[in-house]
């Protein structure tokens, strides 16, 4: 089975053109884009947190699976490149970009708990990982990505990855399922 998504969001080649020039090399991966947007798909009137813009191709398979309804929050530590992001996705009313770090954002945050929520930065994954869950609703998706070795992995990042999965694994408000898929994924979906 071919599993290369047949269906990309319209901005896409744009966003990786600006993402391109601006050397910005970290973007999702497709088969994770392609499931993100079957994610936002099933939460009609979601409320969904991205913690990672980047360049802005994550929210872009997110706002392609979202209704009229839902809403997206996305949180970026680096202005310059989220710019690339706001250019192109920034018109659509459904979405709010947050420019600043995902960690104190994280803890400064009172509103409601997400649907879904994506964390593809350090703050939110690696750090900062029991407040993202607890922004979580009661039957809502915690998903994160590149759990699989990546170019560019620090030194000793292995063992990280290692502490978070057994941390995830260990939860009882969480059921959690890996997949040695795309990047790399654990998709979590909260019981309590």
């Amino acid at each position: 089975m071919d599993d290369t998504p047949n269906q990309l969001p319209n901005s896409l080649p744009a966003l990786r053109a600006k993402a391109a020039d601006a050397g910005f090399t970290l973007s999702c991966e497709d088969r994770t884009g392609s499931l993100l947007t079957v994610l936002a798909a099933g939460r009609p009137g979601g409320r969904i947190l991205e913690l990672g813009t980047g360049a802005g191709e994550g929210a872009a398979w997110l706002l392609g699976g979202m209704d009229g309804g839902s809403r997206l929050t996305t949180v970026e530590l680096d202005p310059a490149v989220q710019a690339i992001a706001r250019e192109h996705l920034g018109a659509d009313p459904r979405v709010t970009f947050v420019s600043g770090d995902g960690g104190t954002w994280l803890e400064d945050f009172d509103g409601p708990p997400f649907d879904l929520v994506f964390a593809d930065t350090w703050p939110g994954k690696f750090t900062h990982l029991d407040r993202a869950l607890e922004l979580v609703a009661p039957g809502g998706t915690y998903l994160i990505d590149d759990l699989l070795p990546q170019p560019g992995w620090p030194d000793g990042h292995k063992a990280s990855v290692d502490r978070l999965l057994a941390e995830l694994d260990e939860r009882k408000d969480f059921r959690c399922v890996r997949l040695a898929w795309a990047s790399g994924l654990l998709m979590a979906v909260r019981t309590a």
